[in-house]
Formats: structure tokens, sequence, C-alpha cells
């Protein structure tokens, strides 16, 4: 996948009746990314104070928000548009999820939109017009109900996913495994210790046994930290220190 000069795509917001709701979809953007907020004819206006509080801290996205009379001139500097809805209509187009819109348009250089229609009505069969495909969010077919901020942040978030290095796995304060040098002390250490305990005794199978405690410790890939704290545990427990006091 090609990410190097993919633009972030636009979102353009077609006729949205609530100012709360476009500053919803501010904050969803941002968290994920995507600053081109494009609002075609907005109910209320623009400005609107009531999208502020919602936007969460995303203010600089709304200033930076541009107001189209129509579809048409709100998508005329885009290469590819993806419409947002779930009925089916008569138009002829390709219908992808989320995460297929996501990887095409990371593997574009040219610039895309995710236009998204009125919280009551979706868009209309014109506005697809204008779209190149048709994206449809798969949702629980007994309850499709997502509202205007949620669905452009699946959409956001599929976005930056695709583009996303992030480990599937990651540790916190894991500053990563110990010298296997030191690790191999904390082995033999424990291994001296347990003889000396007779926790092997004459088994004819001292050898698995040693075996399955190499891989005991080896196998989580303790940090050295934690590799020196275990030392100090098994000496502990080795050779008990007698507490203060004990005897007099």
């Amino acid at each position: 996948m090609n990410t190097a000069g993919s633009p972030p795509p636009a979102v353009i917001l077609v006729r949205p009746q609530l100012g709360a709701n476009i500053g919803a979809c501010a904050r969803a953007m941002l968290n994920f990314g995507l600053t081109d907020l494009r609002l075609v004819a907005p109910r209320d206006g623009w400005p609107n104070p009531d999208a502020g509080p919602s936007a969460s801290g995303a203010d600089q996205l709304l200033a930076d928000a541009r107001v189209f009379e129509t579809v048409a001139a709100a998508v005329a500097d885009l290469n590819f548009v993806y419409a947002t809805t779930l009925r089916n209509r008569a138009l002829t187009r390709p219908v992808v999820t989320p995460a297929q819109a996501a990887s095409e348009t990371r593997d574009r250089r040219e610039p895309s939109g995710l236009m998204f229609g009125p919280e009551r009505s979706g868009l209309e069969t014109d506005d697809l017009a204008l779209a190149h495909s048709i994206l449809t969010i798969p949702v629980n077919p007994d309850f499709g109900s997502l509202n205007l901020a949620q669905a452009v942040l699946i959409n956001a978030y599929e976005w930056f996913r695709a583009g996303d290095a992030t480990p599937a796995t990651a540790f916190v304060n894991y500053e990563g495994p110990a010298l296997h040098a030191d690790l191999e002390r904390l082995i033999v250490a424990v291994d001296a210790d347990l003889e000396a305990a007779g926790y092997y005794g004459t088994t004819t199978r001292v050898a698995i046994a040693k075996r399955l405690l190499r891989n005991l410790l080896t196998r989580p890939a303790f940090s050295d930290n934690e590799v020196r704290t275990l030392r100090g545990v098994f000496r502990a427990l080795a050779h008990p220190r007698r507490p203060s006091g004990a005897g007099e």
C-alpha cells in the first residue's frame, strides 16, 4: 500500500441540520488526522455557535471549514468522491466498505472526498450521482441507526488505520528483553538453588525438567530490570534472612 503523497480525504457534509452535529464531526475528524471540512448549504447557516462545544477543541478545523451552495461546487477540485448511504439506489456504482475506501484512498495520489447526507434524510439521488462509489458501513441488519458524527468517525478511523504503523501488540514501559547472558545467569542460579533443595530428586527426567525450567524463564522475554528482580526474589527464597531480633 502506498501512503506517501496520498492526501487525506475531504469530509463533505451535505445540508447538515444541527451545529452540534457539525462540531461532533469536526472532533471525530481531527481525532484521526482529517482537517478538510466542507459544508454544503448548512440549514442554520455558518458559523454556528452550537458547533464549538461539541467540537471539544477542534476549533481551528471549524474556523477553516468552507461553505458551498451546491454539492457540485464542494467536490469540484476532487478527483474521486465516495457517497455514504445505507439505501439502495437505481444508480450503477461500485459499493465499498469504509475499510476498502480507506485502502483505495491511501493508494490514490489524487484528492478524494467522503460525502455525508443530512441527519434525517441522507443523500438524495442527485447528490449520489456526483459520486464515483457508494460507501456503506456494515451494521446490525436489525438496527442500522448511526448518527452523522458516528458515520464520520468510522470512516476517519479506517482511513487513519490504513496508514498507521503502530504494531498490533504493544507493551507499555517495556524496554525490551535483557541480554541473554544476564538471563542465563538467572537460569543457572535458579537451577543451582533447585538442585540444592532436592527439587529434581533422582528422577530420570532431570534433563526434561531442566529444559522446562529454561523454557519457562526464556519465553516471556523478561526485561533487564525484571531479570534483576527475579534474581533477588529467588535468592531471598533460597537464602531467607533471619528476622531482625530473632533469637534474642
